[in-house]
């Protein structure tokens, strides 16, 4: 059983680097243009968000973020060259909100407090990605996104032992990635379902 769930662990963790091949290839052909700000911000969140999943004793679940911000690593130094953008008032807010939970788990010795803060400041972030699935589905990477929520799903079932701590982040990424698939898939189900009167 604990293989099985290893194996599940770190096929979650490939998918997430996968998904963002696609996302990657468009930046390379000059059609994507990431947001500098945004995608270092992603990488910290991903670099604090799997150091404290570790300490609050995840094993199989771990794959998902490191792999993830593997990725945004990538994304991150492309955005130097082909990105855009500069520091916006909510991406320091961002900033500000991760230096204040690496305080606390510092001054507490508590990672999940930690994990918690950071989960909410990536929600925060991931909101206006939300907003534009369900209003302008057509400019997001369905594929991306499939392969992420697949990647997602593969985490939450990768879980050894369930219990608060280690379920938090692979719960929120499941349900984020989930309600992002569904916006992008309304439309093709909207299309497919339509009434057509003879």
């Amino acid at each position: 059983m604990s293989d099985w769930k290893t194996s599940l662990g770190i096929a979650a963790g490939v998918l997430s680097i996968l998904g963002f091949v696609p996302y990657i290839i468009t930046i390379l052909q000059g059609k994507t243009r990431p947001n500098r700000a945004t995608w270092w911000i992603w990488l910290i969140l991903s670099i604090v968000i799997s150091a404290s999943n570790y300490f609050v004793g995840a094993g199989n679940t771990i794959w998902l973020p490191v792999c993830g911000g593997i990725a945004q690593f990538i994304i991150a130094l492309l955005s130097l060259k082909y990105g855009e953008g500069g520091w916006s008032r909510f991406d320091r807010m961002c900033v500000l909100g991760v230096s204040i939970s690496l305080v606390l788990w510092w001054q507490f010795n508590v990672p999940f407090i930690t994990l918690l803060l950071n989960i909410v400041i990536d929600f925060l972030g991931a909101l206006p990605t939300i907003k534009k699935s369900f209003l302008e589905p057509e400019k997001e990477n369905l594929l991306t996104w499939s392969l992420y929520f697949v990647a997602s799903l593969l985490n939450l079932l990768a879980i050894e032992h369930w219990n608060l701590k280690i379920l938090a982040f692979p719960l929120y990424i499941f349900y984020v990635n989930a309600t992002i698939v569904i916006f992008l898939l309304r439309p093709k189900f909207k299309a497919k379902f339509k009434y057509h009167p003879r």
